[in-house]
């Protein structure tokens, strides 16, 4: 038996036609869900007086060896594809009928591969958003951890990436940090609505036998039953939102490995890559290349495409499972790898990356930075913002002209432009007084930075 259907059927599948419908080279890695799955359905039907003590029993025996098996002998699997099996369900249950007989067909009962991949792609999901939650929370770390080790390095600002502002250089990877933070919280509300269990609901009208369905899903770790059942097997949009997370993920990511990139440049100087996360140029022998970086940031264009084609799946399918839905795990696995792998190198990337903080504080100490505090200073002696701001903005286009910088700027020239300026101007103009000016919560004080770091260890 190969297949979980042909009764009405007289003639064979064409051989393309079977190539193009089966699933298994993909879906296989449902391999381990779907046994635990059926064991704990085997569980629910004898409990209902469906199964006999004796073939639950058999069903368990069979069911625990395929699973070893699968785990112990990789090509147990690639067998499967190689013999053209249809899908992972098809074939779990072709090996148990070898192994154990009769009472192997008995598992199917009330059950259809509608509600059964359903309820496999939740758990399946359910353990990569777990897995993933680490890999964030690992990378997270990492930001922290290089923060913590330059805590009082201060470096340029940007907007329209043209230098702003000074800010620390802890500040500016805390922002990372809460971009992070709030994927975690996205993944953590989006797990909730995987968590439910589709199991029980047939092919689209529930099932016969009376399965007492909660005790199923505590069996496996669902916290809710499904309301609906021709909701709960042609569902997909907990996919959609995982891979819609997971595109917000790896936005955040690209955003990430486009700074470093930048910042690795000779022009920017501001970090060195190791040895171990970069490459080199097969012709220019002098080139150190962000590569990892820069598939980073490729590798996000797959996800959002992988969002978009689950979003044209599912926009025009009637309701009820159609097999088109069977091009959701592609997607989803797809997904799956290429951000779990991203989450990874980036984390290893943040292990490898040197500061150079000589580069940062330069970059930072520049006069032309202070163009705001210089314009503060004036609010202060008790002039209007948007007069001071049209006033500086003169004082930097007189010291553009003349080659100055605003602290080379003589307080006679100040005075030119206005009789508020006095001898303590300078001190608007120093690195250490801008960045303690932003004494708010969130802002780049050294005190308020230091404060935002202790609280984001304790957030992890």
């Amino acid at each position: 038996m190969t297949k979980l259907w042909g009764g009405r059927f007289a003639d064979e599948a064409d051989e393309r036609f079977a190539r193009f419908n089966a699933s298994f080279r993909f879906d296989r890695r449902l391999f381990e869900v779907d046994i635990r799955a059926s064991l704990a359905y085997a569980e629910a039907l004898c409990e209902a007086g469906v199964l006999s003590r004796d073939d639950a029993a058999a069903i368990e025996r069979g069911l625990q060896t395929i699973l070893d098996r699968g785990r112990r002998e990789p090509a147990y699997l690639e067998r499967g594809v190689q013999q053209g099996i249809e899908d992972v369900h098809s074939f779990v249950e072709a090996e148990l009928v070898n192994l154990i007989g009769d009472a192997g067909r008995k598992l199917h009962t009330g059950r259809s591969r509608n509600d059964q991949v359903a309820t496999d792609l939740r758990l399946y999901l359910r353990e990569s958003i777990d897995e993933i939650q680490g890999l964030i929370k690992a990378l997270q770390r990492a930001l922290l951890d290089l923060a913590e080790a330059h805590q009082d390095v201060a470096m340029p600002g940007y907007t329209h990436l043209q230098r702003a502002q000074p800010v620390l250089w802890p500040h500016y990877l805390l922002a990372y940090f809460e971009m992070f933070a709030r994927d975690r919280a996205r993944l953590r509300e989006i797990r909730a609505r995987v968590n439910v269990m589709p199991l029980g609901s047939g092919a689209l009208a529930g099932t016969n036998y009376p399965i007492d369905r909660q005790r199923l899903a505590d069996r496996l770790g669902f916290e809710a039953i499904s309301r609906n059942s021709l909701d709960a097997v042609s569902d997909r949009d907990f996919v959609i939102e995982f891979i819609a997370a997971a595109a917000l993920i790896m936005v955040h990511l690209s955003r990430l490995a486009e700074d470093f990139i930048i910042f690795s440049t000779s022009e920017f100087g501001f970090i060195e890559l190791s040895d171990r996360v970069a490459t080199g140029s097969s012709l220019m022998p002098q080139k150190k290349n962000p590569d990892a970086l820069e598939l980073v940031r490729g590798k996000a264009g797959r996800v959002f495409g992988h969002h978009l084609a689950m979003l044209t799946v599912m926009k025009g399918l009637p309701l009820g499972y159609n097999k088109d839905l069977q091009e959701d795990k592609e997607s989803l696995f797809d997904t799956i790898d290429t951000l779990t792998g991203c989450l990874s190198v980036m984390t290893v990337v943040l292990k490898n990356t040197r500061v150079r903080s000589e580069r940062l504080i330069e970059a930072a100490s520049r006069s032309d930075l202070y163009a705001t505090e210089l314009a503060d200073y004036l609010v202060g002696k008790g002039m209007p913002f948007r007069q001071a701001h049209e006033l500086v903005g003169r004082l930097v286009r007189y010291g553009l002209e003349r080659g100055k910088r605003l602290d080379e700027l003589s307080l006679e020239e100040y005075r030119e432009f206005s009789p508020l300026f006095e001898s303590d101007v300078y001190e608007a103009l120093s690195l250490d007084a801008a960045l303690a000016r932003k004494d708010v919560p969130g802002g780049t004080a050294p005190a308020r930075v230091a404060e935002a770091l202790a609280a984001a260890r304790r957030r992890l």
